[in-house]
């Protein structure tokens, strides 16, 4: 950890009880500041209030009361879900109080090699590729935090200038993080995501961006070069554009030609050898692969990750594989595009759990997806009609069954060996689940009770 002095004796507002806003207010006091942690909901768990306040942090639940604003704060760090046209981040904004995430402050002490990744898919898997493949060859620790559910500050604090980590930014974190500088960042992709947050394209754009804002010429933009529109956005950064691609070669990159992945004109090994499915499994190892051996890691050690890892739970995880079925749970496909990926990584028969909350859309885009890959569909949630309409206009057998749970047993009978059973909702699981991460686990429960066997 960087020891640094600026919040000594500052004023310094929390906003958001998250694991990064809790953590952020310890370490805050640690640096010498005046801190004081707000959120608009009253936590069940008394231990967290406690905790705050034995830090001598005065804490303020069950509102954002928009009388902070004028309380001479010096900095506020807002949990990054936090919109900006949120009354009191409104205000802040106004009076120019700098708004910083927590990512930012766990820059501002990290001391070491940081790798940093955004992206509207495919950072989770990413992140944790990289991190992986990186570990192989290192002699120092290599972390990985932020948006993959990991304080970006907590992990720093423990790491030294010898040691790597490689941190997963999500858009929201990049807008308040004006210093944050990577040596090597990468961009998965960048489609049309949190348009709510951000009101426009270009506003999401720029937010991505923020992640090769501070970078030079000696540091590394690993871009994704599989269309034009990010070719272009490759332009605006300062940083050594490093391109990774699935369907262009460039020796200056990571690419695939005739089945095997090459790093600058040299072979890696055979796509066909990723234990992870699917072709955006690939552009995730290309970019792995890129930030690997920018940091001087040896092809063995990236095909000893890749023929191994099983997959980010809940993101096309590979569950396991009973009397010739294999179970995967993505339960993290919370929305079309998600599914439409999953299911075009499968080349043998598919049926298919979806269903969740209703958002107000309908599933025809999903139809040639249906036609092509699925055998028959496993229905639930609030929008289960509305799927079975588009599994109906496919032509595939529809079931209806009351969740994800009940789903399995119901798969299993329609099943045959070769196929694959998989939870692909293409919808939030607020219906019915907590969060993507419970429907998934609940799966994962019911096909182990199904099989008797344990996830592998």
């Amino acid at each position: 950890m960087k020891k640094i002095d600026e919040y000594q004796g500052k004023k310094v507002l929390v906003m958001g009880f998250g694991i990064s806003g809790i953590n952020a207010a310890h370490l805050l006091v640690k640096l010498g500041a005046n801190v004081t942690a707000n959120d608009k909901v009253t936590p069940k768990n008394n231990d967290i209030v406690d905790d705050l306040e034995a830090d001598g942090i005065k804490v303020i639940t069950g509102d954002n009361p928009i009388s902070l604003a004028n309380e001479g704060f010096d900095v506020v760090v807002k949990n990054p879900g936090i919109p900006y046209d949120n009354p009191l981040v409104a205000a802040f904004v106004k009076q120019g109080t700098p708004i910083i995430t927590e990512a930012e402050l766990g820059w501002q002490i990290f001391d070491g090699h940081l790798v940093s990744v955004t992206g509207s898919n495919g950072k989770t898997t990413t992140t944790t590729l990289t991190q992986l493949m990186i570990a192989e060859n290192a002699k120092h620790q290599v972390k990985y935090a932020g948006n993959i559910g990991i304080s970006f500050s907590k992990i720093a604090e423990d790491l030294g200038p010898d040691d790597t980590l490689v941190t997963e930014l999500s858009s929201f974190q990049l807008l308040g993080a004006p210093t944050i500088h990577p040596h090597i960042a990468i961009i998965t992709n960048i489609f049309s995501n949190h348009l709510d947050y951000h009101k426009t394209r270009e506003n999401y754009i720029n937010a991505k961006l923020n992640i090769t804002r501070n970078q030079t010429k000696d540091d590394f933009l690993v871009i994704n070069w599989d269309r034009d529109e990010w070719q272009k956005i490759a332009q605006r950064s300062q940083a050594t554009i490093v391109p990774f691609s699935r369907l262009n070669k460039s020796h200056e990159g990571s690419y695939v030609e005739d089945g095997m992945i090459y790093w600058r004109g040299q072979e890696v090994m055979p796509t066909k050898d990723i234990r992870l499915i699917g072709p955006q499994n690939v552009e995730n190892a290309l970019a792995a692969i890129a930030a690997a051996k920018l940091s001087g890691v040896t092809n063995d050690a990236i095909k000893k990750v890749l023929t191994t890892f099983s997959g980010v739970r809940h993101r096309l995880q590979y569950v396991m594989e009973y009397q010739e079925r294999l179970f995967y749970n993505d339960s993290k496909s919370t929305d079309i595009e998600a599914t439409e990926v999953a299911l075009q990584g499968f080349d043998r028969p598919v049926i298919l759990l979806a269903g969740g909350l209703d958002r107000g859309y309908t599933f025809e885009r999903l139809v040639p997806y249906f036609k092509k890959h699925v055998k028959a569909m496993i229905v639930f949630g609030e929008c289960k009609d509305k799927m079975k309409d588009a599994g109906n206009q496919a032509g595939v057998p529809v079931i209806e069954s009351e969740n994800a749970i009940t789903a399995v047993p119901e798969a299993w009978k329609l099943s045959e060996p070769g196929d694959v059973i998989l939870l692909s909702p293409a919808n939030a699981s607020w219906d019915q689940f907590p969060s993507f991460e419970v429907r998934g686990d609940k799966f994962i429960e019911a096909v182990e009770e199904l099989t008797g066997k344990k996830e592998q």
